[in-house]
């Protein structure tokens, strides 16, 4: 079974700093609703998260 590490940082009130062990990366928006994410890989992620009875994903990712 491989070694897993990940750690998820709350720099500030919505702004997480995650980190893993071949990258890092910073996600900026609230717990429930549209978030950006961009990642040390050049990935950058758009999401939405909403609540209730709909909660579904739409996520959109695109590299530099």
């Amino acid at each position: 079974m491989p070694i897993t590490f990940r750690k998820s940082l709350r720099i500030l009130p919505g702004i997480r700093l995650n980190i893993n062990r071949k990258s890092w990366s910073v996600t900026v928006g609230p717990k429930n609703g549209p978030k950006r994410t961009w990642s040390s890989t050049g990935r950058t992620t758009t999401s939405c998260d909403l609540p209730g009875p709909f909660g579904y994903r739409t996520t959109r990712t695109r590299r530099r």
